[in-house]
């Protein structure tokens, strides 16, 4: 397969690391994830204590999944991605195929919420609010390459799209 970067985006509890662990390993592309990155740069710098602090981890975060990318032969990206991340991503060597998930909003904060019990606290879910949860920025398509919008409120047919992003890398 060509080189391939598959960004899993969309908000928070929207159904994106459900949906990138098993499309990377189908796929057999590495998966890398914001939070997973987010997660040991605060158990080795230590804990956020504002949303501010937060917010400058998650970004660095991005930054070292796209460069990590960049030397991989194609991966599974996994972010909420917002809008300054896109000319980092555009330099990844490859292309680019955008997973948005969708969902209902109210279905996605009550996922997000339920999660937050089992999350890292220096994630400090407790304190972001809706707006910042749920925007236009975080349900806006990146326009680096092909989208697809998926329903994320029920099961998603991995196969199926696995099928349709090779496909597309394939004739690029």
């Amino acid at each position: 397969m060509p080189t391939v970067f598959v960004l899993v985006a969309g908000p928070p509890g929207s159904g994106k690391t459900t949906l990138a662990r098993p499309l990377a390993a189908t796929l057999s592309l590495p998966l890398i994830a914001k939070d997973v990155i987010k997660e040991v740069l605060m158990q080795t710098l230590g804990t956020p204590t504002s949303v501010a602090e937060s917010r400058a981890l998650g970004r660095a975060a991005v930054e070292t999944m796209v460069a990590v990318a960049q030397t991989a032969p194609g991966a599974v990206l996994e972010s909420n991605f917002a809008a300054y991340s896109v000319p980092l991503l555009e330099t990844l060597p490859g292309t680019i195929i955008e997973l948005r998930c969708k969902c209902p909003r109210d279905l996605a904060l009550a996922r997000y919420r339920e999660r937050a019990a089992h999350r890292h606290p220096g994630h400090l879910d407790n304190l972001r609010d809706e707006a910042e949860l749920w925007n236009e920025e975080l349900v806006t398509p990146l326009g680096l390459g092909p989208v697809f919008e998926l329903d994320t409120s029920h099961p998603v047919d991995i196969d199926a799209l696995a099928d349709e992003i090779i496909a597309i890398a394939a004739s690029r």
